[in-house]
């Protein structure tokens, strides 16, 4: 691999984290739907599992603008980056670990999220996009009750 190749993927790693930074920046100053969906593909996707699946920008779009009446609050703490992009540097792999501190909006109620963000990501024209976020939960609890006894709130009674 030559080294003008190696220094392209390199590039675009770095351009994927920055494009993972403004997610998590957008996510975190109220869910701004519209700038949010700039980031995503036209058939992008967002996989939150439990949380449901969006695929295409209306539906991406119509769940970032719910989000607000969700959580009131959110503050995205990623980790442990890993950027894998293609021999061309025209797609690309990442993954992060979440946690993220959040407040319902209709309880008023401070919560975590641990989970795991597996995003397929493509370059078109000279930006890179989401072609797909998944976001795989590991714990949601309330911040009174913790992660021991109550693992995720979404699978309570």
């Amino acid at each position: 691999m030559s080294i003008d190749t190696r220094v392209l993927r390199l590039e675009a790693a770095e351009q994927i984290r920055i494009l993972k930074a403004d997610y998590c920046d957008l996510c975190d100053a109220v869910y701004s739907a519209d700038a949010l969906c700039e980031l995503f593909t036209e058939d992008g996707v967002w996989d939150g599992g439990e949380m449901g699946v969006f695929e295409g920008r209306d539906k991406v779009h119509r769940f970032f603008t719910n989000m607000p009446k969700i959580m009131s609050f959110a503050i995205h703490h990623v980790t442990n980056s890993a950027v894998e992009v293609n021999e061309d540097a025209t797609a690309a792999r990442g993954r992060w670990y979440l946690i993220q501190t959040a407040t319902l909006t209709e309880t008023n109620q401070a919560v975590w999220l641990a989970a795991r963000y597996e995003d397929d990501l493509v370059l078109e024209g000279d930006k890179w996009k989401f072609r797909k976020v998944t976001l795989r939960s590991r714990f949601y609890t309330t911040h009174k009750d913790g992660w021991a006894d109550i693992p995720h709130l979404l699978e309570q009674p």
